[in-house]
């Protein structure tokens, strides 16, 4: 039987490791180097931990924890990480986590109030944010909503705010105060009344029933290849087509409803045809099957 002074550090360690593999999880994958040393490893276990591929350096001072593989979630959180103290994620890719505008840029935004050395792959952005201008969103620190469309205001086009704008209205997200943020660049891109969040009631019902189910807010009306779906979520490759009466329900629009999905199929999306009936009167069903598509290892 080993000795008890034997057993003790054992546990420690194992108590270790699954106080790692938590934070984590919780973290998207990453941790950060100063929360290991907070945890109990020193600099020789770190290095250790490198060199064994328990930890992999994705910017300096931050790892994933376990594998190489990193999902955009996690590299979000690995660049607020490196960053350091009161950083933020902003700008665009806080757009694309708030389901207001997608992005496909390698770059990512963190908006910081102090000056930090620059770090590759992480777009610097130096503001002093007022507490109720930051929150945090599946656990990463982020920009709010309303402060996220100023950010964008002086990034984008004009119509390219349009859209984001809508897209947040759409989500029922707060929209900003303009008065707050007179004289801002871009500012006057953004109009002065919130505009309208659906183009249907259904569209709006749909919306209310993601979020009570607690399902990912999807992007509404967003084109792709020269298509304009009514609900997808670009990560999981799905669409979903709110079928009224009133709009589909003759032969032209059946047939025009086939082609689409057909051309979306091929595109590689998988499509799902929601009516007011499957929504109100089998809500429960709908959810468990949204639920399997929207999961990553469905």
């Amino acid at each position: 039987m080993p000795h008890e002074t034997e057993v003790e550090p054992d546990i420690r360690a194992q108590v270790r490791s699954r106080e790692i593999a938590a934070l984590a999880e919780r973290q998207h994958g990453v941790i950060a180097r100063s929360q290991l040393i907070a945890l109990g490893l020193g600099r020789r276990a770190i290095g250790h931990a490198v060199q064994t591929g328990r930890l992999h350096v994705w910017h300096r001072g931050v790892y994933a924890v376990g594998h190489r593989s990193v999902r955009r979630e996690g590299r979000w959180m690995a660049a607020v990480l490196a960053v350091g103290r009161g950083a933020v994620l902003s700008h665009r890719s806080a757009a694309a986590l708030w389901g207001i505008r997608p992005s496909a840029r390698t770059g990512i935004d963190v908006t910081v109030g102090r000056k930090v050395p620059s770090r590759g792959g992480i777009d610097l952005h130096h503001a002093r944010l007022a507490p109720d201008e930051v929150t945090t969103v599946d656990g990463i620190p982020v920009t709010t909503a309303a402060r996220t469309l100023i950010d964008l205001a002086a990034l984008l086009r004009g119509d390219q705010v349009q859209r984001a704008v809508k897209q947040a209205a759409i989500l029922r997200l707060p929209y900003p105060d303009l008065d707050r943020y007179r004289g801002r660049r871009g500012v006057k891109s953004l109009p002065r009344k919130e505009p309208a969040p659906t183009r249907s009631e259904l569209e709006d019902r749909f919306l209310a029933f993601l979020k009570a189910h607690d399902l990912p807010s999807p992007l509404v009306n967003a084109p792709t290849r020269g298509i304009e779906p009514d609900i997808r979520w670009p990560n999981a490759k799905l669409i979903v087509e709110l079928d009224g009466y009133d709009t589909h329900g003759t032969r032209q629009a059946f047939e025009d409803d086939r082609a689409r999905d057909r051309s979306l199929l091929v595109a590689g999306w998988r499509v799902m045809r929601v009516t007011w009936r499957h929504l109100h009167e089998q809500p429960r069903p709908l959810a468990e099957d949204l639920r399997t598509l929207l999961d990553p290892g469905a």
